[in-house]
């Protein structure tokens, strides 16, 4: 084993859903229950879908939301037709991704962990699936060197060209950068790049890593 101590961390790349925002899973029952959704038939049409996109095998319409291949309004036909209400009518494609993630809220704890971060000289980047959503721009001018949404440069994550592409845009080598996600999937593919992993869980947790890293006081 070598002597060598690990590289200092100089950049933090960072998800937005789940992590900058409030739970995905509390913004999807807020929709399940406005819209009267049939919420075990939703829950096994998209478990499979989430498998199947992040293991791999095959492909299904959330490869092409996230990559940008496919057009938000197609991907909210193909989900509605999957869809059934609680009377076992149809669901509304038009709008659905706005209703999905309407109740999104920022956390601000996080985006307070990273700006004391930045303000050490640590290099910000987020890095995010996008969903066809509408995220905060005003919010990342003073937080972020790079942004990097998934569908605007035709990759998505676990896909290890993304992950490249973000530390060329910070300028720092896999073991100088930690990465922050709430899907252990996309960590355990950076980490494969050598890329430092904090899977979130919870605000506290998160700060409290990226404290032992140094990054906080």
């Amino acid at each position: 084993m070598s002597d060598e101590a690990s590289p200092a961390v100089k950049a933090v790349i960072t998800d937005w859903g789940g992590v900058l925002t409030s739970p995905l899973a509390d913004a999807i029952d807020v929709w399940l229950a406005a819209d009267r959704i049939d919420v075990q038939h939703y829950k096994r049409v998209m478990r499979a879908w989430v498998k199947q996109a992040y293991d791999g095998a095959g492909t299904n319409p959330i490869h092409g939301l996230e990559d940008g291949s496919l057009a938000v309004d197609e991907f909210e036909r193909l989900l509605a037709a999957e869809l059934l209400t609680v009377d076992g009518g149809p669901v509304a494609a038009a709008g659905l991704i706005a209703r999905m993630f309407g109740s999104f809220s920022p956390v601000q704890p996080m985006y307070d962990a990273l700006r004391a971060a930045r303000a050490y000289g640590t290099r910000t980047a987020l890095l995010s699936n996008s969903w066809g959503n509408e995220y905060p721009h005003d919010l990342f001018a003073d937080l972020f060197d790079a942004v990097v949404i998934s569908s605007e440069v035709g990759m998505r994550k676990p896909d290890e060209r993304i992950f490249r592409h973000a530390l060329e845009l910070l300028g720092t080598d896999p073991a100088e950068c930690v990465f922050i996600d709430d899907i252990e999937h996309n960590i355990r593919a950076a980490e494969r790049l050598g890329i430092r992993g904090i899977h979130h869980t919870s605000p506290d947790t998160t700060i409290a890593e990226l404290r032992a890293l140094g990054l906080l006081a």
